[in-house]
């Protein structure tokens, strides 16, 4: 089981306007509790006993919500991105790449999941040798095709990533990425090299963590695991809030 996991909680939101204006996106109230605090909730009910939370915009208030967060089951590191206004999240995954040590997950700030979502992630997807895949992207599946937002993946039958990028054409797309990923094994130091490695490139700073592993899914080595039919929810968009807040009611 995977015991460690990192969320990327720097950006403000800003799609979320004015609801961000003053806060971080990940502080937004949902139920009772921020969207962080949900993640942490989650993540700990699963056995995760180690959090790094990458800070960026409004970092002292981020970071005192945190300390008010007194959950025995969990360690919680804070690590503050100081690019996080000019580097999109490949630039917080740099930032972070000091606590990719063992196995980890990666959880994006602004994605809540179920526990059962989360047990799902730690157990992973056998790849062709039946050992869980090194790199394993969570999926969900849309009846109704994917929107130019969504952050589309293109996959085998068995699994095995090909594609993932929100430019992928209709045709490509058969699965959507929730902003979940877990690293086993040799995943772990393959991905922190090559976040170096384009971090080290003039356009580093403009690019998703994601495409990354879009780079690496030649090597046969990044798979993908669906949690169709689980409930979870992104929040990217101020008409978010109502259908996250439903889940958030049922928990």
């Amino acid at each position: 089981m995977i015991e460690h996991a990192i969320l990327l909680s720097a950006g403000q939101g800003s799609r979320l306007l004015p609801l961000t204006a003053e806060r971080p996106k990940c502080l937004i109230d949902f139920s009772g509790r921020s969207l962080i605090a949900w993640q942490i909730e989650m993540l700990a009910r699963a056995g995760v006993k180690k959090i790094d939370v990458v800070t960026g915009f409004m970092t002292d208030m981020l970071e005192d919500h945190l300390r008010s967060i007194s959950d025995p089951r969990v360690d919680i590191s804070i690590r503050f991105n100081p690019f996080y206004k000019v580097a999109d999240n490949l630039g917080s995954c740099w930032i972070a790449r000091v606590a990719m040590h063992g196995d980890f997950m990666i959880l994006n700030g602004d994605t809540l999941v179920s526990e059962e979502i989360v047990h799902k992630v730690q157990a992973g997807a056998a790849g062709p040798d039946g050992q869980p895949w090194p790199i394993t992207v969570t999926v969900d599946v849309k009846a109704e095709g994917y929107d130019s937002d969504d952050m589309k993946v293109e996959r085998e039958a068995d699994g095995r990533l090909v594609h993932i990028g929100k430019t992928l054409t209709a045709a490509q797309s058969n699965a959507e990425s929730i902003g979940f990923l877990a690293f086993r094994g040799e995943g772990a130091a393959l991905f922190r090299e090559t976040v170096r490695q384009a971090m080290r490139t003039p356009e580093g700073v403009q690019h998703w963590y994601l495409k990354v592993i879009d780079s690496i899914a030649p090597t046969g080595k990044v798979g993908t695991v669906s949690i169709e039919g689980l409930d979870w929810a992104e929040v990217d968009f101020l008409n978010d809030i109502e259908i996250a807040t439903r889940l958030t009611d049922t928990w």
